[in-house]
C-alpha cells in the first residue's frame, strides 16, 4: 500500500538550505573546485580534521568536478537522525562508532563479528570518485575511500547457496531521533545480488574527502554502488548476510510501487510521482543552472550494463 508522508515529496525543486545560505561563498570557490589528470587541484571546501585515511587514486573514478565537503555532510538523506536533510549532521555525531563490529553471517564459511579495525586492513584502500543519484531526483560528486566490497567477499568464503548480500544499519535509540518516527520498519535494510555486490564498483567505503567518514554520512562503514539510487547503499552497517532468496528491504517493504529492489538509475523510469528525466546536482545554484539528464546507470552503463541482460528494466526496476 502506497503511504504519502510530507518528508516523502520531492526535493528536487527546492534549492538545498546550505546552498541557500551559502551562494555567495559557493559562487566564489566553485571555481576552484575540480580534477586534473586524476588528481585533485582545487579546494572541497572546509573538511574537519579526522583520521585520515591513505589511499590511492582508482582508474573507476569520475573525472567530473567534486562537490565541496559542506554540501555533501550537510546535505543528507539519514532518516534514522531524522527526516529533514538538515537533520543527520545535528544528530548524527552523537553515536559512538568505537567499539564497532560488522556480523558476518549466512551462506558463509567464515561466520562472525569482524572488528572495524581489521576491516580497514583487509585490503589497500582506493580513493574512488563516484556520482551518487537520489531517487529525490539529486545528486552530488563524492570523493570515496574504501575497496571494492568483492575483497570481503572472497575472505569469509559464500556457499554455493549465496544467491544475495543483505546489510542491516546499526539502530541507537540514544543518538537516533528518527528510530521514534513511523517511517520505516527499523533497523534499516537493504540488500544486492551477489553478482552486483561482487562487482568492482560495489564498494566498501570507510571514508570521503580523504578523511574517515562523518557520521551523518555513514560512519564508520557503508556500502556505495553507484549506478543506484542512493537508498541502495546502506551506512553504519552492523550485519552483513549472505541468502539464497532475495531480502527484505526497508524501502521497498515501505511502498515497493515506489522503491524497487533493483533501484537502478533510470531515467526512463519515473517515480510515481516525479521524474527521474532529469536532476539537480548540490552545489549548483538552483535558480540560474539548468537541470542535467539523468545518465542511465547514473553514467556507469559500460560498466554494469551486464549484469541485467535480458530483463526488463522498467518491470524490474
Amino acid at each position: 500500500m502506497l503511504i504519502k508522508r510530507p518528508f516523502m515529496i520531492a526535493s528536487s525543486e527546492i534549492t538545498p538550505r546550505p546552498v541557500y545560505l551559502r551562494r555567495r561563498d559557493f559562487l566564489r570557490r566553485a571555481v576552484a573546485l575540480g580534477l586534473l589528470g586524476g588528481s585533485y587541484t582545487g579546494s572541497w571546501g572546509q573538511v574537519p580534521a579526522g583520521r585520515t585515511l591513505t589511499a590511492k587514486a582508482s582508474a573507476l573514478s569520475t573525472r567530473e568536478k567534486a562537490t565541496a565537503y559542506e554540501h555533501a555532510s550537510g546535505y543528507v538523506n539519514f532518516y534514522e537522525f531524522g527526516t529533514d536533510k538538515g537533520d543527520p549532521p545535528v544528530y548524527a555525531p552523537k553515536m559512538k562508532t568505537r567499539p564497532w563490529s560488522v556480523m558476518i553471517d549466512g551462506e558463509v564459511k567464515r561466520k562472525g563479528p569482524l572488528d572495524i579495525e581489521d576491516l580497514l586492513k583487509l585490503a589497500p584502500m582506493e580513493e574512488r570518485i563516484y556520482r551518487l543519484r537520489c531517487v529525490e531526483a539529486w545528486s552530488m560528486v563524492i570523493p570515496w575511500v574504501g575497496f571494492s566490497f568483492a575483497e570481503l567477499v572472497k575472505r569469509v568464503e559464500p556457499t554455493s547457496r549465496a544467491k544475495y548480500v543483505a546489510f542491516t544499519t546499526r539502530m541507537d535509540p540514544e543518538s537516533m531521533v528518527g528510530l521514534n518516527l513511523p517511517v520505516l520498519n527499523w533497523p534499516y535494510s537493504e540488500g544486492l545480488r551477489l553478482d552486483e555486490a561482487m562487482h568492482p564498483l560495489t564498494l566498501l567505503a570507510f571514508g570521503m574527502y580523504g578523511q574517515t567518514l562523518p557520521n551523518q554520512n555513514g560512519a564508520p562503514v557503508r556500502i556505495v554502488v553507484p549506478w543506484k539510487y542512493g537508498f541502495k547503499s546502506a551506512k553504519s552497517i552492523v550485519k552483513i548476510t549472505f541468502t539464497e532468496h532475495q531480502p527484505n528491504t526497508a524501502w521497498n517493504d515501505a511502498a515497493a510501487r515506489e522503491y524497487g529492489f533493483y533501484s537502478n538509475v533510470n531515467p526512463e523510469v519515473d517515480h510515481p510521482r516525479w521524474s527521474q528525466a532529469t536532476e539537480r546536482r548540490i552545489g549548483e545554484d538552483g535558480f540560474f543552472t539548468p537541470k542535467r539528464k539523468t545518465l542511465m546507470f547514473n553514467g556507469y552503463a559500460d560498466q554494469v550494463a551486464g549484469l541485467y541482460t535480458g530483463m526488463d528494466l522498467k518491470k524490474n526496476f
